[in-house]
C-alpha cells in the first residue's frame, strides 16, 4: 500500500509543540527579570578557587591503564566528576516537569541488575543495588565497601552509583520539606511527585562521563551489568545508552513517548533542549587521536566568539560535531556541551524556551557568563587539563582485543587490495594524510599519492582518518536533518560558539528526498544559507568496534553487546549494508509510531495562538494514528505564521478519521478531494526537515564489484 493511501486515512494530528511536553514549566520558572543573572556559587560569595580540581589518580585502571601526569587525571577527574553545577538545574526541571524527567527517579536501585540493558547506563564498578532504602525512603545503590574520602561532596556530589550521575544534598530540604516528604508517594503517586512545591531530598547532577564512558573495545566487560574499572573507556562514547528512557518517564500513548522510543541507542539530540524544532539525534562520537586532529585542523576567522580569541583572529579550528558547528577552539566545543547540561542556566534560560522553542532565540552571551557565573569561570579553567587527557587517547585496533586477531584476514594479497580500493575511494575523505598542497585532489596524480601513501607501513600511524572538511549533504546524500540543524547560526542560540567562517557558509542548495505524498517522483527542498547543510566525515579510527553507522547509527543492527564478538557482528551487519544498499531498510527505516498516541499541553503552556484548540484546560491533539512518520511532525516549527491553520486543519481531519474508526490496514477509504492531500503537502512545506528515510546515502564505493568490496572490509577491520 503506498504511504500516501495509508496517511490519508490516519493524517497527522498536529505539527505544534512535540517536543514541549517535557518540563514545559521550567523555563517559565527560571525566566529572569534582571539583564545579568549570576549563579549560585557566585550569589554564595564564592570564586573559582573555591572548586579545585582533584589530583588523585581515582580511574587510574581505565582506558588501558595508561599513565598519566598530574595534570591529565585532574582532567580525567573533572570529565568524570564536575558537574558544573547544574544539579541546581535538573532539580528545578524535575520539579517543574510534570514528572516526565525527574532523575532520581532513574537512579532507583532497583533497576540496577538491568540498567544497561534496558537504558544504556553504566553501572559504577564498586557499589551494589540497595538492600533497603536510605533514610529517606530513596531507593539509591550503596558502596559494596567503605571508600576513602578523596572527593569533596560539597564540589563533586556523591557517586551514585551510575557513572555520570553525581548526588548532592539540596539546600532546600528544610525541616518543612522533611515533615512533607512522603517516599511512598514519591515513586507512585503521580499527583504528588508532580507537585512543583515538592522538594526532593537530593539534588541530581549530571557529568560529561554519562554519555561518553563506555565499555572498552579492547577490554570488554564479562558482564556488562558489572563492569569493573579495567572494562572501561572515558570517551569511547556510550553507544549503548537509550536517551529518552535515561532522561523521561514519558509513557506509551504519549506522543513524545513515541518520538523518544525511536531514537536509536547511542544516539543524543543535542538541539533537543534549546529546540531547533529537528528531531535530529546524533551517535556518540568516539574522542581518539585528537593530537593528529589538533595538528591538521582547518582555519577559521573567529569573530565575536567571547572566549579566549580576539575578535576576526583567525585559528586553526578541530571539530568534533558532525556539521563542524563547534568552530571556536576546543574551549568553546567543550563548554557548549556544559552549558547545554545545565551549565549557568540562571542565563541559558533567558536565551531560548527550554524544549518548548516558543519564542525567538538570542545569542547565549559568553562576556556574560565569564563575568557572572563563577560555575562557568571553573569549568573554563579546567578545560586545558581535560584536553591535555584527551591527547593521551590513542586508536583502538582490533588486533589488540581479546579474540581479535581471528576476524583478520591472513591473506596478504586481498589486505593488499583492500588498501589499494581504500586509496581510490576512501582516503579523499576518510584519511588526514593528504597530498602537497599542489596537487589537485580530483587528479590522477592525487591517486596516485593515496595508492604510495596507503601501502606504507606507517599510514594509520596518527591518522584519524578524517580530513575535517564540511562536504555538502546534497553530495553525502545522507538523511539531512542533523546537518540542518540551526543553533549554531547567526542570531540563534550558539551563536558565541561558532565562527564567522561557519555562519558565511553558503547554502548547499536544493535538496531531493522521499515525497509520502507521492512515491513516483522525489520531494525537493531548499537549504538555508549561515551554516547548516554540511557534513564532516567521521573518523574511521576503531571503525570495528563502532557499528552501526552514519551520523545517526540507522546503518546496521544494533546488538547491544559490547563483546567484541557482538561488536564484530555489528559490523558485519553495517558494513554489508553501507557497500550494499539493497540491503537497507530504506522505507522501513522512517520512524513510525507504534500504537495510537496523543499530545496532550496545559492550557499554561500552549501558545496564545493555539488557544482555539484548548479543551478542558487542555491543547488534547489525537488520536494520531499508528504507523504516522514521527518526524513529519516532530521538524515542524511551532512559531511558524501559518502553525494554528495547520493545526485546526489536522485537528479536524484526525477527530473525522476517528469518528470512521479507521486503523491501519483497516481497509477504509476517504472520498475523492478530500483535503488531507492539501494537509500532507502543507506538513511537508512546512517542515524545517522534511527529510524521512533515516538510513539514505553515502553511496561511495557500491558500485564496486564484490571481491573489491570484500577487501576493503579487511583493510577497514585494521584501523
Amino acid at each position: 500500500m503506498r504511504m500516501a493511501t495509508v496517511l490519508k486515512r490516519h493524517p497527522a494530528g498536529t505539527l505544534l509543540v512535540v517536543l514541549g511536553v517535557v518540563a514545559a514549566a521550567a523555563v517559565a520558572a527560571w525566566h529572569s527579570t534582571t539583564s545579568a543573572p549570576v549563579d549560585e556559587a557566585k550569589a554564595a560569595g564564592l570564586s573559582a578557587a573555591d572548586f579545585p580540581e582533584i589530583a588523585v589518580d581515582l580511574f587510574k585502571p581505565m582506558d588501558g591503564g595508561i599513565a598519566l601526569s598530574p595534570d591529565e587525571i585532574k582532567g580525567r577527574n573533572s570529565w568524570l566528576l564536575w558537574t558544573a553545577g547544574n544539579q541546581a538545574f535538573w532539580d528545578q526541571v524535575a520539579r517543574t516537569g510534570f514528572g516526565l524527567v525527574d532523575l532520581l527517579k532513574t537512579l532507583d536501585s532497583r533497576r540496577r541488575p538491568h540498567r544497561f540493558a534496558e537504558m544504556g547506563l553504566i553501572n559504577e564498578p564498586g557499589f551494589k543495588a540497595a538492600a533497603a532504602p536510605d533514610a529517606y525512603g530513596l531507593w539509591l545503590d550503596e558502596p559494596a565497601s567503605p571508600a576513602a574520602a578523596e572527593i569533596d561532596p560539597r564540589i563533586y556530589g556523591r557517586p551514585s552509583g551510575v557513572i555520570g550521575f553525581r548526588i548532592f544534598p539540596n539546600p532546600a530540604f528544610d525541616a518543612q520539606a522533611k515533615q512533607r516528604w512522603n517516599p511512598e508517594r514519591y515513586y507512585s503517586d503521580p499527583t504528588y511527585y508532580t507537585d512543583p512545591d515538592l522538594v526532593r531530598p537530593y539534588r541530581i547532577g549530571v557529568a560529561c562521563g554519562l554519555c561518553h564512558v563506555g565499555p572498552n573495545p579492547l577490554h570488554p566487560p564479562d558482564d556488562p551489568e558489572n563492569p569493573t574499572w579495567a572494562d572501561l573507556s572515558s570517551a569511547i562514547g556510550n553507544q549503548y545508552i537509550r536517551e529518552g528512557k535515561v532522561f523521561t518517564l514519558a509513557q506509551p500513548r504519549s506522543f513524545f513517548w513515541e518520538m523518544l522510543n525511536a531514537q536509536p541507542p547511542g544516539t543524543s539530540d543535542t538541539s533537543r533542549a534549546a529546540s531547533d524544532h529537528i528531531n535530529n539525534p546524533g551517535a556518540m562520537n568516539a574522542m581518539l587521536l585528537l593530537g593528529p586532529r589538533l595538528a591538521e585542523a582547518s582555519e577559521e576567522t573567529i569573530a565575536g566568539g567571547g572566549l579566549e580569541f580576539p575578535g576576526g583572529a583567525q585559528r586553526r579550528v578541530p571539530h568534533l560535531l558532525k556539521d563542524g558547528a563547534d568552530s571556536v577552539g576546543v574551549a568553546g566545543a567543550m563548554l557548549r556541551v556544559y552549558v547545554n547540561e545545565g551549565l549557568y542556566f540562571q542565563e541559558w534560560l533567558t536565551d531560548h524556551d527550554l524544549l518548548l522553542g516558543l519564542r525567538a532565540q538570542k545569542p547565549f552571551p559568553v562576556k556574560a557568563a565569564f563575568e557572572n557565573s563563577v560555575y562557568w569561570q571553573a569549568t573554563f579553567a579546567r578545560i586545558d587539563d581535560m584536553a591535555k587527557f584527551f591527547l593521551r587517547l590513542g586508536p583502538m585496533h582490533l588486533a589488540d582485543a581479546p579474540g581479535g586477531a581471528a576476524y583478520l584476514s591472513q591473506d596478504p594479497s586481498v589486505m593488499d587490495r583492500g588498501k589499494i580500493v581504500f586509496a581510490e575511494n576512501c582516503a579523499g575523505c576518510h584519511s588526514s594524510k593528504q597530498p602537497p598542497g599542489d596537487i589537485d585532489p580530483r587528479s590522477e596524480p592525487a591517486k596516485q599519492w593515496y595508492r604510495d601513501a596507503v601501502m606504507r607501513p606507517d599510514f594509520l600511524d596518527d591518522n584519524f582518518l578524517s580530513t575535517d572538511k564540511r562536504y555538502p549533504v546534497s553530495l553525502i546524500k545522507t538523511n539531512a536533518c542533523r546537518a540542518l540543524a540551526s543553533n549554531a547560526t547567526r542570531g540563534q542560540i550558539w551563536d558565541n560558539f561558532s565562527s564567522e567562517t561557519y555562519k558565511s557558509l553558503k547554502s548547499v542548495g536544493p535538496i531531493e528526498v522521499y515525497d509520502p505524498t507521492d512515491e513516483t517522483k522525489p520531494y525537493r527542498f531548499d537549504t538555508p544559507a549561515g551554516g547548516p547543510g554540511y557534513y564532516r566525515p567521521p573518523s574511521l579510527v576503531a571503525i570495528w568496534s563502532s557499528a552501526p553507522f552514519l551520523h545517526n547509527n540507522s546503518v546496521g543492527v544494533f546488538t547491544g553487546d559490547p563483546s567484541v564478538a557482538g561488536r564484530m557482528r555489528a559490523f558485519d551487519d553495517a558494513i554489508e549494508k553501507l557497500l550494499w544498499p539493497e540491503k537497507r531498510l530504506g522505507k522501513e527505516s522512517i520512524w513510525r509510531t507504534t500504537q495510537e498516541s496523543y499530545l496532550r499541553i496545559p492550557e499554561a503552556f500552549v501558545p496564545v495562538a493555539l488557544r482555539p484548540l484548548v479543551r478542558d484546560g487542555y491543547l488534547s491533539l489525537g488520536p494520531i494514528p499508528k504507523g504516522m512518520p514521527i518526524n513529519l511532525l516532530a521538524n515542524i516549527d511551532p512559531t511558524g505564521r501559518n502553525v494554528l491553520d495547520l493545526a485546526l486543519a489536522a485537528n479536524k481531519a484526525l477527530l473525522e478519521l476517528a469518528g470512521q474508526k479507521l486503523t491501519a490496514g483497516s481497509g477504509g477509504a476517504l472520498a475523492p478531494g478530500d483535503p488531507i492531500d492539501t494537509l500532507l503537502a502543507s506538513l511537508m512545506a512546512a517542515s524545517k526537515c522534511p527529510d524521512l528515510i533515516e538510513d539514505r546515502g553515502h553511496d561511495f564505493g557500491t558500485h564496486l564489484p564484490d571481491s573489491d568490496k570484500r577487501a576493503l572490509i579487511e583493510f577497514l577491520k585494521t584501523m
